[in-house]
């Protein structure tokens, strides 16, 4: 029983730091980094490789404190990377 909780716990926590991508248009993609209470790019740059696996330039980054619309009162960092595939 002990493993099992251990998996689960495991399990939700690796989902709660996916970065997450919208398109912006043909080759332009917007990156939202989770909020990881520290400014680390280690989960865009996972996406972008998938996303872009010819490569990528990045055309912009931004790091705030908060959620996506920085409503929230988290002080966790979230970083935003707009790339563009080669």
């Amino acid at each position: 029983m002990r493993p099992l909780i251990l998996a689960l716990a495991m399990l939700l926590l690796a989902a709660c730091t996916e970065a997450t991508a919208t398109r912006v248009d043909e080759r332009t993609f917007k990156i939202e980094g989770p909020g990881m209470g520290m400014v680390t790019d280690a989960p865009n740059r996972r996406l972008a490789g998938r996303l872009c696996p010819k490569g990528y330039r990045v055309v912009d980054s931004t790091s705030h404190k908060g959620g996506p619309d920085r409503a929230t009162d988290s002080t966790d960092i979230m970083t935003i990377w707009t790339i563009r595939c080669i």
